[in-house]
């Protein structure tokens, strides 16, 4: 957090935080950030794609935002930022079409170079049948040392995020939102033990509320960190399979629990496995197939 570009970046991220690829061409002309504060309106409109009057409050918010002092905030508060160029940013982020400019983290940040981690994600509406899965699916994956990555949502995320950490594996839990606004309320005592023991990660500055559309983009930063994803129930028509989009077409490996055949949770995951995902009940099927 020492230098100044860290500075200058937090600083614009705090006032328009979007991904990289929102960034990439005023990057190409200012890669330090260092005449940010002194392009002209009509440039940042077009290098940004937008409005003349909202690229104007941005220059204005921006300018306004480099007197805050976050690396004593961002300290006081134990979050660590980790900018796109920082040795510790995951380098399977930046094969997303739409990196994350920064990681707000807390916790233990070591476990983002872990080798090895498993996505487990499913419907905010899983039964007790997930439950039932993910003893059978997580234990093996914590004896081989495996981190367990989801999204803190309610439902199966937060199944596999209590699980692990039960069985007393390692988790990373990505939110869709800035840490000052725990989401949803129901796992705030769940978020806080993660972000204490093990890892919370959002792309979002801390005063970020919840939104909508914050969660398609939290799910492709499951995808990037995991080099695999497990579904244990879906429906066919979810953000779970929005996932698995991303996950496709980053070429993540796919696992899918097959189900009963009369619940519409059971089609998501049917539906996966008829396109190819490999069906799993426990974890050393996962396991085997990185032995090969």
């Amino acid at each position: 957090m020492e230098s100044d570009f860290q500075h200058r970046l937090l600083a614009l991220h705090y006032v328009y935080p979007k991904p990289l690829s929102r960034l990439n061409r005023i990057l190409e002309k200012d890669p330090e950030l260092q005449f940010f504060y002194r392009m002209p309106i009509y440039e940042l409109a077009e290098a940004l794609n937008i409005p003349s009057a909202q690229a104007g409050r941005i220059k204005s918010a921006y300018i306004h935002s480099l007197q805050i002092p976050f690396r004593q905030i961002y300290e006081k508060h134990s979050i660590f930022p980790i900018s796109f160029k920082h040795s510790i940013y995951p380098s399977s982020l930046h094969d997303l079409i739409d990196p994350p400019v920064v990681l707000y983290a807390k916790g233990h940040i070591d476990l983002l170079a872990h080798p090895s981690k498993i996505a487990i994600i499913g419907s905010r509406e899983a039964s007790v049948y997930s439950e039932l899965a993910l003893s059978k699916i997580i234990p093996p994956l914590i004896d081989q040392n495996t981190v367990i990555v989801s999204g803190l949502a309610k439902g199966a995320d937060a199944m596999a995020h209590s699980k692990t950490i039960k069985m007393g594996g390692r988790t990373i839990a990505v939110v869709g939102s800035g840490f000052l606004h725990p989401y949803p309320k129901e796992n705030a005592v769940l978020q806080y033990i993660i972000e204490e023991n093990h890892l919370l990660v959002s792309e979002y500055p801390p005063y970020m509320p919840p939104k909508k559309w914050n969660f398609p983009m939290r799910n492709r930063i499951i995808s990037g960190l995991s080099k695999g994803i497990v579904v244990t129930e879906a429906k066919v028509k979810s953000g779970t399979l929005s996932t698995i989009e991303h996950a496709l077409d980053h070429g993540k490996d796919i696992f899918a629990v097959p189900g009963n055949i009369d619940s519409a949770l059971s089609e998501g995951p049917h539906k996966l496995i008829k396109e190819g995902a490999k069906p799993v009940w426990n974890g050393w099927q996962i396991l085997e197939e990185y032995e090969r």
